[in-house]
């Protein structure tokens, strides 16, 4: 049968998107080379940890939405959008491979008339530089005068649910005109509210300031967070403060890192063609040198109290609670936890965990141990200390019973324990 989509690349972007899609009553084809993904998929269970749960994806199934591994799907459909993932290199820059793949998959079977649209977080120029050639020459139609082309920046925040995919505003940028109306009727069947940007670059160069802008200012604050530390401040009483002034300021907070699936990009650095600016943005290069170094801040804090204690790292318990990239779900996409774990492992330390999300986690593909009972373990260890503040955690009560506590997310009542 065929389907009006085809959302290639069953990640972090792509399984959202084809969720939006078939609530929408779009007919959609999910299309991933992995067989394990289609294979959780065509199960009733989702393939990655943190994006939807069981109960979505039977949803979607009873829907019409479709996983396959079969390429053939790919020249039956009217829209088809790119959700590979782009990793960052050895080099810090996005590994394009799979993009490239889903790009070189989708031309050997495009149709005219098809709007293709890429989602994948790139470099500004890739659209038109790197996917738009491959299309080109896998399927001999002309982007812009056989098949439309743009491409929309991915806006999802996983675990909110005030801003949803309906009612979060997608930005588009086409090739020519026509591409971006294109586009938008597409995405006007699954949102409130389309953004037209004047074409791709625009749209690539959105995500950037976006993706930027978060770390920058999480940067900022982790920042303020070691002053006022070395000063007797309490930051959080000044975040407090400070985000009652109803212009010019948006609360950011301090922690043990940066995590997520968006990664700062440097576009000054990236030779994504002959006319690459080769202008580095050093702010943005700052921001990563200084949330980079959270770990380690974390892992001097905790030796600090420990050693105020009498007690050497070598031979601590240190229990970590927390170890998601983001409180409420499961997802350890570039979590601080794993660092922090291997540094006080480096130490000497006996690490274990507590995360009510993630069942068995790996640190050097060795078990790390599960505390079962919360308090118990809290009450044992010579160290405990907040990663992640989930919903389900009593922080007050927590803060009783452990013998030391460091709060890195500033989530405990004043007093009640260390905070970052």
């Amino acid at each position: 049968m065929p389907a009006d989509l085809a959302v290639i690349g069953l990640g972090h972007l792509g399984l959202p998107l084809a969720q939006a899609a078939t609530a929408a009553g779009v007919q959609t084809v999910g299309y991933d080379i992995d067989p394990r993904a289609y294979a959780e998929l065509a199960a009733g269970h989702t393939p990655v940890e943190g994006s939807l749960t069981a109960s979505d994806v039977r949803r979607m199934l009873s829907g019409g939405f479709r996983p396959t591994t079969d390429p053939a799907e790919l020249g039956r459909v009217r829209t088809a959008v790119i959700c590979a993932p782009t990793p960052l290199g050895a080099d810090r820059t996005l590994d394009l491979t799979a993009v490239g793949d889903a790009a070189r998959a989708l031309a050997a079977r495009l149709r005219p008339h098809t709007t293709v649209l890429l989602e994948s977080a790139v470099q500004p120029g890739t659209t038109e530089s790197y996917v738009l050639p491959l299309l080109e020459e896998g399927s001999g139609l002309r982007a812009g005068r056989d098949f439309h082309l743009a491409y929309s920046p991915s806006r999802l925040d996983p675990g909110n649910r005030t801003h949803v995919y309906a009612n979060t505003p997608k930005v588009i940028g086409g090739l020519t005109p026509a591409c971006t109306e294109s586009a938008a009727a597409f995405y006007g069947r699954l949102t409130d509210k389309v953004v037209r940007a004047r074409g791709p670059r625009e749209a690539e160069m959105t995500k950037v300031l976006e993706t930027n802008f978060r770390h920058v200012n999480i940067a900022l604050v982790n920042e303020m967070a070691v002053l006022c530390h070395d000063l007797g401040v309490d930051l959080w009483d000044v975040i407090r403060c400070a985000e009652t002034k109803p212009f010019g300021f948006q609360p950011f907070r301090p922690g043990p890192g940066v995590g997520g699936h968006g990664s700062p990009v440097d576009p000054g650095y990236l030779p994504y063609n002959s006319r690459t600016p080769g202008h580095p943005l050093q702010m943005v290069s700052l921001a990563r040198e200084i949330n980079d170094r959270m770990p380690q801040y974390v892992i001097q804090r905790c030796a600090t109290l420990l050693n105020e204690h009498g007690k050497s790292v070598r031979g601590a318990r240190v229990l970590l609670l927390g170890i998601t990239y983001k409180p409420d779900l499961a997802d350890q996409e570039a979590s601080p936890a794993r660092e922090i774990a291997t540094r006080l492992m480096d130490m000497g330390a006996q690490v274990g965990y507590h995360d009510p999300h993630v069942l068995d986690w790996r640190v050097r593909e060795l078990p790390v141990p599960r505390a079962d009972s919360l308090y118990e373990a809290a009450s044992s260890a010579d160290l405990t200390v907040l990663l992640q503040h989930h919903r389900t955690y009593d922080l007050q009560g927590l803060a009783v019973k452990a013998q030391l506590l460091l709060d890195t997310r500033g989530a405990t009542p004043a007093g009640a324990a260390h905070r970052l």
